[in-house]
C-alpha cells in the first residue's frame, strides 16, 4: 500500500498487533512481564486520518517532534490521545508544548524546565518528563552528557509542574540494531545509579526496539514500523 494513500482501521490493526505482539515477545525474551513496556506511536509528519485510523484501532499514544504541526493536528483529533514531544523543544516554544502535550522525553536544559514550569503553573497543569543524555556523545544530537545529569536531576526536583519519569536517548543510527545495545545498556545504568527511583526509559525506535526492550526500556516509539516509510 502506497504510504499517502488512505489507512483503514483494519490495516492499522494489523500493524499495530504486529508490533504489539514483537514487543510481547521480547519482554518473553528478556525475562519481563507482560505490560512492563508501553507503545508510543510517532505519527510525526503523517496527516490526522492516518493518526486516527490508529486511535480506532486502539493507539491513544501518539508522539510529536514540530510544535506547528502539532498545534494544527492535535485539536482535529479525539480528545482521549495522549500526546508525547519527542523532538528538540526549544525555551521559546516552551508556552506551546505545555499546553499541548501531556509528557515531554526531550528535557535536557534548566531554562527550559524554568519556563516550561512557569507555563504550566499558569495553565494550572503538571507534565511529566524524560530527561534526554547524550549517551553517545555525537555533536548532532541534544541531550545532556552524563556527568551533568547528577546536578540537572538535582534542580529538576525544584521544579512543582515538572513530574520526572525517568531518561531518554537516541542512540547513533545503524541499520544493525545490535550496535545500539551499549547505548541502551549506559542509559540504564545510569538511571539505576543517579535516580533509580525514576523507572522509565525511553530507549528504542522502529529499527532497534526489541534490543531496547531486551535492555529494559519501559516505552518504546516507534513510527516507521507502524506508519510506513515518511
Amino acid at each position: 500500500m502506497p504510504e499517502d494513500s488512505p489507512l483503514g482501521t483494519e490495516e492499522a490493526s494489523s500493524r499495530l498487533l504486529s508490533i504489539k505482539r514483537k514487543i510481547d515477545q521480547a519482554l518473553s525474551d528478556s525475562g519481563r512481564a507482560p505490560g512492563e513496556v508501553a507503545l508510543l506511536a510517532v505519527s510525526k509528519t503523517f496527516p490526522v486520518d492516518r493518526v486516527k485510523a490508529f486511535g480506532q484501532a486502539g493507539q491513544k499514544a501518539f508522539g510529536e517532534s514540530y510544535i506547528q504541526e502539532a498545534n494544527e493536528k492535535i485539536p482535529q483529533l479525539p480528545s482521549d490521545y495522549v500526546w508525547h514531544y519527542i523532538g528538540h523543544l526549544q525555551t521559546n516554544k516552551a508556552k506551546y508544548a505545555a499546553a499541548l502535550f501531556s509528557v515531554i522525553h526531550s528535557l535536557d536544559k534548566l531554562e527550559l524546565a524554568a519556563e516550561l514550569d512557569k507555563r504550566l503553573d499558569k495553565l494550572d497543569k503538571t507534565i511529566e518528563a524524560y530527561v534526554q543524555v547524550n549517551v553517545s556523545g555525537e555533536e548532532s544530537k541534544s541531550g545532556l552528557a552524563p556527568d551533568k545529569l547528577p546536578k540537572f536531576l538535582e534542580e529538576l526536583s525544584k521544579f512543582k509542574r515538572i513530574k520526572p519519569l525517568g531518561l531518554m536517548t537516541m542512540p547513533p543510527y545503524d541499520p544493525d540494531p545490535e550496535v545500539s545495545r551499549p547505548h541502551f545498556v549506559r542509559l540504564r545504568e545510569l538511571r539505576d545509579k543517579h535516580c533509580p527511583d525514576l523507572k522509565g526509559l525511553s530507549m528504542g525506535m522502529s529499527d532497534d526496539f526489541q534490543v531496547a526492550i531486551s535492555e529494559g526500556s519501559t516505552i518504546v516509539r516507534v513510527g516507521t514500523a507502524l506508519f510506513g516509510r515518511r
